[in-house]
């Protein structure tokens, strides 16, 4: 009797462990059946090939899903930040197998080091990643948001500051950040949309940029030509990029960071305001103010939803502030 129990266990054993391999879940059963005391049947985390599934993320791994976001046409600054974002959670784990509680303590340790968005982002690239190994199960939700009415005053650019850093440029003989900086701004351009700005572009008044999938026309204000004109004559830039470093390569988001940062001081203007894409924000308030036409306005930097468009409209409140006082509803 107590053979045909055990039995009757082993089947029982058998059918969750073909069961678990095929949908490929780790599974630990565990039986203890005592017959004469002697006789225990056990079986530890065992999925299909009798062998345990393991969740390390490898070098290999990570190689993989550059290639993959390669093949997939993402830019190549998307790429770069998946490969940075993924790089700082194998930093995180040390070696240790992927888990859904340590991805959870993932979360948590970005949470008290970083502002919401930044979390946001690089979740999702991890997230991206759990997709593209079939990690499903690792996946987290990204912290919820309200959305942002007014922006921060001590971040927001004006363009009374915009304005001191290109003065500032031209005082201390800084032509190419200075036209650098107005160029952006001017345009409303990505930082690594700059490389479309060539010799070209500068003659016709039109530059074509390709970023994200999408190409659009990026129209050039006269009087940025001009300017540009002259920088390329006393240069003798014949064709190609206008904005290059001293070994004749096109500048990148480092070069102009670096040098942007550098004018904070004499400009008397905060260093927490002054990067590229903080330009791009000012490009799209000054406009909204003038247009009011938020799809026009999408259309111009390359948005493909204007929920994306709102966030670059926000304000300080300063201007909400200065209406609400106008009203005169107090007597």
């Amino acid at each position: 009797m107590r053979n045909q129990l055990f039995k009757f266990l082993c089947i029982v054993i058998a059918s969750v462990i073909v069961f678990n391999g095929c949908s490929g879940l780790k599974t630990e059963v565990k039986t203890d059946v005592k017959t004469d005391g002697t006789e225990e049947a056990e079986s530890k985390n065992i999925i299909a090939g009798g062998k345990m599934k393991e969740y390390r993320l490898t070098v290999e791994m990570e190689n993989q899903f550059i290639r993959y976001l390669i093949q997939e046409e993402k830019s190549s600054h998307t790429v770069e930040k998946y490969q940075r974002d993924l790089k700082k959670f194998v930093q995180f784990l040390g070696g240790q197998e992927v888990t859904k509680d340590l991805v959870i303590e993932y979360k948590k340790s970005l949470s008290d080091r970083y502002a919401a968005t930044s979390v946001n982002s690089m979740l999702a690239s991890l997230n991206h990643f759990m997709q593209f190994a079939g990690w499903l199960e690792f996946k987290v939700k990204q912290i919820k948001l309200q959305r942002q009415v007014y922006c921060p005053e001590e971040k927001e650019l004006t363009k009374e500051e915009y304005y001191r850093l290109v003065n500032t440029a031209k005082l201390m003989k800084k032509d190419r950040i200075g036209l650098i900086i107005q160029t952006i701004c001017s345009t409303g351009i990505r930082i690594s949309e700059l490389i479309y700005i060539t010799v070209a572009s500068v003659h016709t008044g039109v530059a074509f940029a390709t970023c994200k999938g999408k190409s659009r026309q990026i129209f050039l204000p006269h009087k940025l030509r001009m300017l540009l004109m002259k920088y390329i004559r006393q240069n003798q830039i014949r064709q190609g990029p206008v904005f290059l470093t001293r070994e004749g390569k096109p500048v990148n988001r480092s070069n102009v960071w670096k040098e942007m940062k550098a004018l904070c001081a004499s400009a008397r203007v905060l260093a927490v305001k002054v990067f590229p894409h903080n330009l791009r924000h000012l490009f799209a308030r000054t406009y909204y103010r003038m247009e009011k036409d938020i799809s026009k306005l999408a259309d111009l930097l390359g948005h493909s939803s204007i929920n994306t468009t709102r966030i670059y409209i926000v304000t300080s409140g300063t201007e909400h502030k200065k209406q609400i006082e106008r009203m005169n509803l107090i007597l």
